[in-house]
């Protein structure tokens, strides 16, 4: 007899849908939206083969090459690929596993593996996180334009950046932050819960004066 739980396995005989949305912030990273939950509660966050250990769709999907990273919430799964990888083949590939998985009546994530969801980390771990992105991805990609962000701190979830170089006192670099770096940030550590923009942008070449986000006093 199998152990498999009875709602997964009511899928088997339905038609699933699924649609892909590319990030126009971030092209190393795809939603697949599912017409039906594939786990409950989240968001869970895998980073590596390794920590999708015991989740056997984030196996599945680490599987496939190219993927490297592997965040699920409800019936969202949203995949960050190698910076090397190609999108093509890929997406259908991932679309599969999705389907696959769905099929086989498994549970997408096992609790005993995960409970309560992906284990906390801490606000070290978080910055680490962070760090990486920056220095694999953020600041190769904005420093074309003589930009840079830096790390300089995270303290409750929330992540305490400065900018520097051409991003400080250009007005465009809070587009480069909310839409860019923000969502990139949300791929690797979705517990962060806010950015603070620590810049002194009114020493930068072109100075202006960012509005504060709601709750968070002026940096200026």
């Amino acid at each position: 007899m199998s152990d498999a739980p009875a709602p997964a396995l009511a899928w088997v005989d339905q038609p699933v849908s699924i649609r892909a949305e590319a990030s126009l912030a971030d092209p190393d990273s795809y939603r697949f939206i599912v017409s039906c939950s594939l786990h409950p509660g989240g968001p869970w966050f895998f980073a590596s083969p390794e920590a999708a250990a015991g989740s056997p769709l984030g196996e599945r999907l680490f599987a496939l090459g190219g993927v490297a990273s592997v965040l699920m919430a409800g019936n969202v799964v949203t995949i960050g690929k190698a910076p090397g990888a190609a999108w093509t083949g890929l997406k259908a590939a991932i679309g599969a596993a999705l389907r696959a998985q769905l099929l086989s009546g498994l549970p997408a994530i096992l609790e005993t593996a995960a409970p309560g969801g992906a284990p906390a980390r801490s606000d070290a771990e978080l910055g680490a996180a962070v760090q990486e992105l920056l220095d694999r991805e953020v600041n190769r990609s904005i420093a074309s334009h003589g930009g840079k962000i830096s790390l300089l701190d995270v303290q409750g979830g929330r992540l305490f950046i400065t900018m520097s170089g051409g991003c400080q006192g250009c007005a465009s670099s809070q587009v480069t932050l909310r839409q860019g770096f923000e969502v990139m940030v949300k791929r690797v550590a979705p517990e962060i819960t806010a950015i603070v923009d620590a810049t002194d942008h009114a020493a930068g070449k072109q100075p202006f004066y960012p509005r504060a986000a709601p709750g968070v006093p002026s940096a200026a």
